[in-house]
């Protein structure tokens, strides 16, 4: 199985990246192909541009002509999600949404022409990674998970999976919440690192 990873965080001593470490490590002793887009190292550019506009409105009627106008980055990684059998996130929450890379990464590449097109004259999307069977996204927060859903809404849920991927019709969907990550114990992230890389070492 090809699994892309996704990953944003920009500091190599974060316990995200001790993560990532944990999921490669787990998913190539299961026999799996990773390929990892690390937001950070390859300098993706976030930000929605008046050119990335006027692509969406091209894209609903003719999305060749409105690529001729995206970053060659996001034909890139259209390119590399094409090949995906399943996709991570990674990522932290700051301030109870996902980093602006991650962000830019949505709102750049889920994007008409590359992620989904229309059909019945624009009013249907129809995704266009038709390999894609799972998305796993595994996130980092000091905010304790009750008072997350309590407080907050569950943001990350609301806008990431059912704002983004149930709308493409994505239906293997799965969020692995680690919260208190500042105040528990070493020996629990370990724990929870270990768990990480033997769930990953099993999928299938």
């Amino acid at each position: 199985m090809k699994v892309v990873i996704v990953f944003n965080h920009p500091y190599e001593g974060s316990y995200c990246n001790a993560i990532l470490q944990s999921v490669v490590t787990g998913l190539h002793r299961a026999g799996h192909a990773t390929d990892l887009i690390h937001l950070d190292k390859e300098e993706f550019d976030p930000v929605m541009r008046a050119k990335d506009l006027e692509a969406f409105v091209k894209a609903k009627y003719n999305s060749e002509d409105s690529q001729t106008l995206l970053d060659p980055k996001v034909l890139e990684y259209r390119d590399r999600l094409q090949e995906a059998d399943h996709l991570i996130f990674i990522f932290p929450i700051w301030w109870e949404l996902m980093p602006a890379m991650t962000k830019g990464f949505i709102d750049k590449v889920i994007f008409p022409g590359i992620a989904y097109h229309y059909e019945n004259n624009g009013k249907k999307m129809v995704k266009e990674f038709l390999r894609l069977k799972g998305i796993t996204l595994i996130t980092t927060m000091n905010t304790p998970s009750f008072l997350y859903r309590l407080l907050f809404g569950n943001a990350i849920r609301y806008a990431f999976f059912t704002g983004t991927f149930w709308k493409l019709g994505y239906k293997n969907r799965k969020w692995i919440s680690l919260d208190m990550v500042k105040f528990v114990s070493d020996q629990k992230r370990k724990k929870w690192l270990t768990k990480l890389e033997s769930h990953f070492g099993r999928m299938k």
